[in-house]
């Protein structure tokens, strides 16, 4: 099941929905003021890496240092 992240441009809340399916026709209402026109908003996500348990975003956090 995706999870679709959204943003309310009436009252600018941002929030997360679960979609059953892609196809599915489901209306997506605010749950702060209830407004039926909201905006798929980008997100960013994180992948787990091989082994380390740690999560990566695809961006380096090093300042050059070896390991």
């Amino acid at each position: 099941m995706p999870i679709y992240e959204y943003r309310c441009p009436k009252c600018g809340e941002r929030f997360e929905k679960f979609v059953r399916s892609i196809s599915a026709q489901t209306e997506v209402v605010c749950p702060r003021c209830g407004n039926t026109e909201v905006e798929k908003a980008v997100s960013l996500f994180a992948g787990l890496t091989g082994g380390s348990g740690r999560a990566s975003s695809g961006a380096s956090c090093s300042t050059g240092g070896s390991l």
